[in-house]
């Protein structure tokens, strides 16, 4: 197999373990299942696509950030509410029921010792329906799947653009 290389900014070469989804196509199919179907729970998609980038960047996975800016530019998320994502507390530019999720998406994502907080659960449920945490849960569920498969094989940033048409997000 050839192995899909690219220049870290500070000069390290980063290379592609494998393809997972050459080397397990029906557990890569059933992944994208689970997430097309949790993202059909009744969110906004603006929501989901902040959710993902704070997941992504949590979890320090390279291809799903790319992926998931990209995306969400696509479909009309301004670039300072990207680069504001890190910083999303101290940011006057996310609503409450953002807020939440976000708080919601890093609770779960770095799951605490003695599982998570009463009070983060209610801060969740002071926005969302029972039904809608449900589905932000899933769908968190879902983009921390996908960032431990392309963390752990070290998907190359960018690789998918042509074919999930990422190539539109025309970034500079």
């Amino acid at each position: 197999m050839r192995r899909a290389r690219f220049i870290h900014p500070k000069g390290t070469t980063v290379t592609q373990r494998l393809n997972a989804m050459q080397q397990s196509p029906e557990l890569f199919k059933k992944l994208v299942e689970y997430s097309m179907l949790a993202a059909k729970g009744g969110l906004e998609g603006p929501l989901l696509h902040l959710l993902e980038i704070r997941a992504s960047q949590l979890n320090g996975c390279a291809f799903c950030l790319d992926m998931h800016i990209k995306q969400a530019k696509i479909h009309g998320e301004g670039e300072l509410r990207l680069h504001h994502v890190a910083i999303w507390r101290e940011s006057a530019l996310f609503n409450e029921r953002e807020r939440a999720a976000l708080a919601w998406t890093e609770v779960l994502t770095q799951l605490p010792a003695h599982g998570v907080p009463d009070a983060a659960y209610e801060a969740a449920r002071a926005q969302f329906s029972e039904e809608e945490l449900v589905a932000l849960t899933h769908n968190i569920m879902g983009i921390n799947a996908w960032n431990r498969l392309n963390v752990a094989f070290s998907t190359t940033p960018g690789s998918g653009d042509m074919a999930f048409g990422l190539d539109k997000a025309q970034f500079a």
